[in-house]
């Protein structure tokens, strides 16, 4: 893919902090990440249900649902992987720059990955959530039978089996969805954004 040439940045007539005032509040990602079957989706959409009720703009984009549709193109190669990051980034930028919250469920599996989507926002603007679940735990769980068709070398670059997971190193919020259940997750991650005045 050849980058754009001939094209001019505009600036809107309405700025994200004039969005952010008419919300009511702050706008940022909070980024998901972890093995397939660590719970990603599900407590990313119970922390948006939370936010919901409490009147937060707020959007899910989760990774199976992408790539339906924006990412549809894309396979599981090392370079498919970070294109799926870096688009997601960017669409996460827009929904930040709207005033919005939005909530990623990806397994986003590499550390350069997330970083560079990091750097793209301004500084309080990316809340890395580290769903911290043991391999086993998710071997268990294997909701789409996904690990036993890894197992079986029936997919290949399976992350955790055939393709490494490298885990965040310094995340803002780790929970433990092999130790806590889903509600409780969600109240250590709406915890955590009341303290650091996030919402």
């Amino acid at each position: 893919m050849g980058e754009s040439t001939n094209i001019t940045w505009h600036e809107s007539g309405v700025t994200k902090q004039d969005r952010r005032k008419k919300s009511g509040h702050h706008s940022f990602i909070l980024w998901f990440t972890g093995l397939s079957g660590s719970g990603k989706s599900t407590i990313a959409n119970a922390v948006a249900h939370r936010l919901f009720q409490e009147g937060i703009n707020e959007y899910v984009l989760d990774g199976d649902n992408i790539r339906f549709g924006l990412n549809k193109n894309l396979g599981f190669s090392t370079e498919d992987r970070t294109e799926n990051i870096r688009r997601i980034g960017e669409v996460s930028k827009l929904f930040v720059d709207s005033g919005q919250v939005v909530l990623t469920a990806f397994i986003s599996p590499f550390i350069e990955d997330r970083k560079q989507v990091r750097e793209i926002v301004e500084e309080n603007e990316f809340v890395e959530v580290y769903i911290d679940c043991n391999l086993e735990e998710c071997e268990r769980r294997d909701p789409k039978g996904l690990y036993q068709k890894a197992r079986a070398g029936e997919i290949k670059d399976f992350t955790g089996i055939s393709s490494p997971y490298e885990a965040p190193e310094n995340p803002e919020i780790t929970v433990h969805s092999d130790q806590y259940s889903v509600e409780e997750c969600v109240d250590q991650i709406v915890a955590y954004l009341k303290n650091e005045n996030f919402i």
